[in-house]
């Protein structure tokens, strides 16, 4: 859906890959959800990307499950959410940065719009992200988490 808002993508982007997350609690779950999400979006057309609509889906939650890898369990949950999206949105940033830079676009314009788009992808995927843990409690509260979801926490 375009909106006409810079980053706005990141919102339901980081909305679904952290409740992948929380609902399977595995490193990897993101990365095969935005996979998913990536190959989609291909198969249904989606855009003009071709091949690079997979890397938008699939780059920011892989940054987001190697970032999961190093803070695991030193945050509270919704600290560790907040956290995972700020990461998946600098790295959704860094995708459009490298696809501005080689279409040809001067390198300030390019580090301009970078801090643009990551600005804002990071507010939509704060937003995103401060959903996930009522989503998680509904899901425990009608029992469709794993045994291995997070639960209460």
């Amino acid at each position: 859906m375009k909106l006409g808002l810079s980053g706005h993508s990141m919102f339901l982007m980081s909305l679904f890959y952290l409740v992948c997350y929380g609902a399977t609690n595995k490193v990897g779950s993101m990365t095969l959800c935005g996979l998913l999400a990536g190959l989609l979006a291909m198969i249904l057309g989606i855009g003009k990307g071709g091949f690079l609509i997979l890397l938008k889906f699939t780059l920011p939650a892989i940054a987001m499950d190697i970032g999961l890898l190093f803070i695991a369990n030193l945050f509270s949950l919704k600290l560790r959410l907040i956290l995972l999206a700020l990461i998946g949105s600098i790295a959704w940033a860094v995708k459009s940065g490298l696809q501005d830079f080689l279409v040809g676009m001067d390198i300030k314009i390019v580090l301009i719009q970078f801090g643009v788009n990551s600005l804002s992808g990071s507010v939509f995927a704060v937003l995103g992200a401060l959903l996930v843990p009522l989503i998680l409690k509904r899901l425990d509260a009608h029992d469709l988490l794993t045994k291995n979801g997070m639960r209460n926490k």
